[in-house]
């Protein structure tokens, strides 16, 4: 059956938190907690190494690594400081800080980049986080060029750069293609690797290296099937978004480990793959349960206020150091309280504009329940901005099909982005959505999640 919902959308209020940071220029390791102290750290543990599948330091103890990836350095340089590492070290239990540098988004390294300016984001990246005792990962970012191979040359004179500059340093990791994809096999990235490797090695002979794998990092069960035998050190990477990677990804994780692969986990995320949607906190806890279980090492992406569920800041946080609490995004809180196992408030509610507001709106019929809540908001010059997240339910016993949905509203709106349905604004107070092909069915009893939205409110 085809079904056209109606649904009037309530607001949720603004939030206000307890301040959490503490003054970063007065603070020392001296003065951290116990749990900052222990956590690995070049002075203590010095240079890692690869033992089996095992991360370990320089007197062959285990070693986790936890931490926070840069997003794009062309496109966020100014999270790139001195305040900011020390918060993320003292504050969040953070010990590894990965420096992402596209290589051909705008402003990529290998196209319209200004390179010199990209090395001296990536030289003040490796001295702050080595002034504040933490590991460092450069990142090769591939991603729209798929296959490494395709600047290969760029990829070797940097890297031999890269490590014949910190070659006397034990806290450098180098992670050589971020998320090959496309048709890109393991026999390109093995081929590319291979060349790569012993430029790194002929500098700093036993830094550990990262080596991505296809499908946007996940296909570590090629590398565990044909790994590349000839250097040690070596370490492979997996990505996951919780919301769109879960048992599967996960079972192909764990054979891998089951079968000796070291894997390092580079980048993950706890929204869905295109790094919006909702938050799914029950898929990211049970990632890192796994990765408790075998020490896997994880970075989170990523430290920026861009407007997307991945983005650890909310968009109207202008700050680049001293954060609070509320200036964290949902994603910034479940990180924070994962990484400190300290809980975060929830936030407490005060008015916003004139008329009551409520966080969640619900309709239910004989044949659907409609479910809207909003997720984050944020305030950006003037405009209130609104991310919805919506889920439709099947409550009848037949299938419903090519659904479609009006969100009415008491003042005018402008769509800002929306996911997983297409979207139009029908007399500037009205939202319409209609399903995708891929969305469109919905079995007796089954939801559609994953569905939302943002929108700029005018009062």
């Amino acid at each position: 059956m085809k079904s056209h919902v109606s649904l009037f959308l309530l607001f949720l209020l603004l939030a206000v938190f307890p301040a959490f940071h503490a003054d970063a220029s007065q603070s020392t390791d001296a003065d951290a907690p116990a749990s900052v102290k222990s956590i690995a750290c070049p002075s203590v543990n010095g240079a890692l190494h690869v033992d089996g599948r095992q991360l370990t330091d320089a007197h062959g103890n285990a070693v986790q690594l936890k931490g926070i990836s840069t997003h794009g350095l062309a496109w966020f340089p100014d999270y790139v400081n001195q305040k900011a590492f020390h918060q993320l070290r003292q504050e969040w239990n953070v010990n590894v800080i990965r420096l992402a540098m596209y290589t051909t988004e705008s402003g990529g390294y290998c196209t319209d980049g200004e390179q010199g300016h990209l090395k001296s984001l990536i030289d003040q990246g490796v001295s702050y986080a080595s002034s504040e005792d933490m590991y460092v990962i450069i990142d090769w970012h591939i991603l729209s060029d798929q296959d490494p191979n395709q600047y290969k040359e760029q990829a070797l004179a940097f890297f031999a750069e890269m490590s014949e500059k910190y070659a006397d340093h034990n806290n450098v990791l180098y992670e050589i293609c971020n998320e090959p994809n496309g048709s890109t096999t393991w026999n390109d990235v093995k081929s590319y690797a291979e060349q790569v490797i012993p430029v790194i090695r002929s500098n700093a002979p036993d830094a550990v290296i990262l080596v991505g794998t296809p499908n946007w990092s996940q296909y570590v069960d090629q590398a565990a099937a044909d790994p590349i035998t000839d250097y040690d050190n070596l370490m492979y990477t997996l990505h996951f978004y919780a919301a769109t990677h879960k048992e599967d990804l996960r079972n192909t994780l764990q054979t891998a480990l089951d079968q000796g692969l070291p894997v390092f986990v580079s980048e993950y995320s706890i929204c869905d793959a295109s790094g919006n949607g909702a938050l799914d906190i029950g898929q990211a806890d049970a990632w890192m349960q796994l990765l408790d279980q075998y020490q896997v090492s994880c970075v989170n992406w990523s430290l920026c206020n861009k407007r997307e569920s991945a983005a650890l800041l909310n968009a109207s946080c202008d700050k680049t150091s001293d954060f609070t609490v509320e200036d964290l995004s949902p994603a910034g809180r479940w990180l924070y309280e994962m990484l400190t196992g300290t809980d975060v408030p929830e936030p407490e509610t005060e008015s916003f504009g004139s008329d009551p507001s409520a966080e969640k709106s619900q309709l239910s019929t004989n044949a659907y329940t409609c479910t809207t809540e909003i997720v984050n908001q944020w305030e950006s010059n003037g405009d209130h901005y609104y991310q919805y997240q919506l889920t439709l339910t099947n409550t009848s016993d037949t299938e419903l099909s090519g659904w479609e949905i009006d969100l009415p509203f008491s003042g005018n709106i402008t769509l800002s982005d929306g996911w997983n349905g297409d979207y139009t604004i029908v007399d500037s107070q009205t939202l319409h959505i209609v399903s995708k092909d891929y969305n469109a069915v919905i079995a007796p009893g089954a939801s559609v999640t994953d569905i939302g939205f943002i929108l700029i409110y005018n009062f």
